[in-house]
Order: C-alpha cells, then structure tokens, then sequence
C-alpha cells in the first residue's frame, strides 16, 4: 500500500469498527470522523463535508419532517385505522403486510427515502394500536421490516432506489449497455424480490416475535379536519411529483424539501418549532452525513481503486463457474464495506470489463451481480436508508446488525445458489 493511503485508510478501519461495534453513539462517530480528517488534512472540506451538500442528506432530514408531519397531525392514525384490520390477525400476515406494502410502493416511488417517510409513521401508529409500545420487539421488528423491505426488495426494481441508478448510468458511459425495465425484473425480482422477501418475513417474525392486541385494532377516529385534508393533498402532489421525476428533472430531495418547508409554514403548515426540534432526529441526519463523507474520502484518496484492483487478484481458477459467480458478489460485499452501497456500483463497474475477462462470465452477467451483493448489507451502516428507518423507528444498533446478519447468511446460503440457476434459465451465463 502506498504511503498517502495509510492514514486515510487507517481512519476508515476505525470509522467502520467504531460504527460496527456500536461501542459509541452513531452521530458521534461521525463527529470523531469529521474532526479526525479536517485535523490530518486529509482531504478538502468540501470531500469530507460532501454528505451535508449531497441530495440524501436532504432528502432524509426532509423525511423526518413529513414523518413527523403525518404523526402529529393524526393521519397516521386514519390510515392504520384503514388497514390493519386485514394485517392484525396473526404476527407473520402483520409483518408480511408491512414488507409487501414496504415492495410494492417501490414500483411507483423513485426514492427510499421518500417511501420510509411516509411508511413508518403509518406502522408506527399500527403500532400503537396493537399495544407494541416503545422499544418492544414487535415494535423494533415492524421498523426493520419498512427499513429492511424498502431497501434490500428496491433493488430489484431499475428505477426504485440510488445504487441501481449509479449502477445503470456507469454501465452506460463506460460500455454503451442500456438496461431496461422488463428484463431487469424478471432477471432479479423472482429470487432477489419475491423468494428474498419471505425469507425476510420469517428472520423478522423468528428474530421479533410478538402477538398483535386486538382491542384497539378497530378504534374509532373523528371526522378528518381541515389540516388532514391539506396534508394528504401535500403528500398526494409529493407522491406525484416524485414519481414523474423523469419528466420534469426535479430530483426527489428538492421536492421533499420544499414540501418539508410547507410543513413548516406557521399558520398554513403542522409542525411548530418545538415539534420540529422534537420530531426530527438529527442524530441519524449527522450519521447518514458522516457515511457520505467517509465515502467520499475512501473514493478521493484511491483506497477503493486500490482494494478492487486487489480483489482481482483472488478470482477462482475456474472460469465461467459457480466458484466465479459467488466471487462477484463476494467483491461487492466486500466492497460494500468500504464504500457502503451508493459506493459500490461507482467502483465496481469501471472494474466489471476485467472481472468479466477473469472470472470467464460475460459483461453484463457481471454487471448484475453486484445488486445482489449491494442490496444485501452486513452491517446497518452500509444502507443508509435502514440507518434512516432505525433512527425513525428508534431501534438499538445490535438489532438491526442482528437482522443484517441473518438475512445475509440466509441469502448466501439458498439465494445466491437459487440466483445462479436463474441466471443460467434466463441465458446470462453459458
């Protein structure tokens, strides 16, 4: 390794051991982060700051806003009212219901975020009504279930979440290949969407057992008031624009944040000073910040580089086979770790051409198999949006490392043989 990388990458084994452990509050490793690159001059203010200048970061202090918004103004409540009369019956069809709920919306909404944002108000307030108070394990796994099938089950979808777009538009200026819709799906969303989706039902349901109380399941609510009208007519234009993205070029943080700041109008908007400062957790904004930016620095000082040019040098022997398959996604997994999931198609892709010429796969077979590595995290800090549905959801750091592990064991165990097959059905390896 060369000299310059030493501290940079000494800083980056302790941010991640430090963030991994949980042995220190999350927002304060951030703090130590910022303070220790500025310090050692490591990299420019504006690459260690990134994060706060990044359109994520403002799209999560947005979502804590309309969150909080939905909550206080009492159509969480309306709308777990509606619905979880049909989920309330036993705990697998509850959970079951939030992470298809959790899937589905990604179909119409471009922005993990944005999805997180208006679900776990509505299952935090389901919550509530079938008596799983604060800190219960009901209550920490109906959270993880709108963090975990927002984020891993997005991956699925082109369009639904930010390493998917990075992904598309690299392979697109670097090779000339065009992915599309349809064959993106069928390719990834039976094994990786479906098959990965019931397996995450039953880790939550083995790991957070819980029995929904049925007595406040249909409680009865006042008519809606004004304020309810004018915040669903909000988050309906929200919706709207954030789904036709494409066609008037307005990215998903701006729209939140300008429907953040209705919300904060006075007179006009639900939230005042003291709830803003109450219901907005800054503590996961100066997190998410804080990954961002140790990204930015493992990316600026060519430690990535350098790791991914290492990790040709493990490829199996055996070319064109399960061994090479595995490899591939064993790479992004690794990767994952140092650039966390936005990173990782940054990186991986440049790389994809000599993999492919390693490994005996072709190009674009490699291309794919970094959504299964990327969409599968070891750690709660390599998805930024779970870190955002855990700090909405206030769930402990080690339950959310002990889901991210399961999950994980569990896809490299029967998805990733059964992913394998699939790719072999559907023509992409030989």
């Amino acid at each position: 390794m060369d000299t310059s990388f030493i501290l940079p990458a000494l800083l980056t084994f302790i941010i991640i051991a430090l963030w991994a452990t949980a042995k220190l509050p999350e927002y304060f490793v951030a703090l130590l982060f910022f303070a220790a690159a500025m310090v050692l001059h490591l990299a420019p203010a504006d690459v260690i700051f990134s994060g706060f200048s990044s359109s994520a970061f403002w799209l999560v202090l947005s979502g804590f806003v309309l969150g909080c918004a939905i909550r206080n103004s009492g159509l969480a409540d309306r709308i777990a009212s509606a619905v979880l009369p049909h989920m309330a019956t036993s705990w697998p069809r509850m959970i079951g219901g939030v992470v298809l709920m959790a899937y589905a919306l990604a179909f119409i909404m471009p922005s993990n975020m944005g999805r997180i944002t208006l679900l776990m108000p509505i299952v935090m307030a389901m919550a509530d009504r079938i008596q799983l108070r604060e800190g219960s394990r009901g209550r920490i796994g109906l959270a993880l279930a709108v963090g975990f099938g927002t984020f891993q089950l997005s991956a699925t979808i082109l369009p639904a979440n930010v390493p998917n777009l990075i992904m598309a538009g690299a392979a697109e200026s670097a090779f000339d290949i065009h992915f599309a819709y349809l064959p993106y799906l069928l390719l990834h969303a039976p094994v990786q969407g479906v098959l990965k989706g019931i397996i995450l039902i039953a880790c939550l349901c083995w790991l957070f057992p819980a029995k929904p109380v049925m007595t406040g399941v249909k409680a009865s609510l006042p008519p809606m008031q004004a304020k309810e009208y004018r915040l669903a007519a909000l988050l309906i234009i929200t919706v709207l624009l954030w789904m036709s993205d494409t066609l008037h070029g307005i990215p998903p943080a701006w729209i939140g944040l300008a429907s953040a700041c209705f919300c904060l109008l006075p007179r006009w908007g639900f939230l005042s000073g003291d709830e803003f400062a109450a219901g907005v957790n800054i503590r996961t904004c100066i997190y998410v910040a804080g990954i961002l930016g140790l990204t930015a620095l493992v990316t600026h000082s060519g430690i990535g580089s350098a790791i991914g040019h290492q990790l040709l040098k493990i490829l199996p022997e055996d070319k064109g086979t399960f061994a090479a398959f595995t490899s591939m996604i064993g790479i992004t997994t690794a990767l994952n770790f140092v650039v966390t999931a936005n990173g990782v198609p940054a990186l991986f892709t440049p790389l994809a051409k000599v993999l492919a010429d390693g490994s005996g796969l072709p190009l674009v077979t490699v291309l794919m198999t970094q959504v299964i590595g990327y969409a599968t995290p070891l750690l709660p800090y390599q998805a930024s949006p779970i870190v955002v549905a855990m700090g909405m959801g206030k769930v402990p750091a080690r339950d959310g490392l002990k889901l991210c592990l399961v999950t994980a064991i569990a896809t490299w165990v029967l998805l990733v043989p059964l992913s394998y097959l699939w790719f072999r059905v559907l023509g992409y390896i030989g």
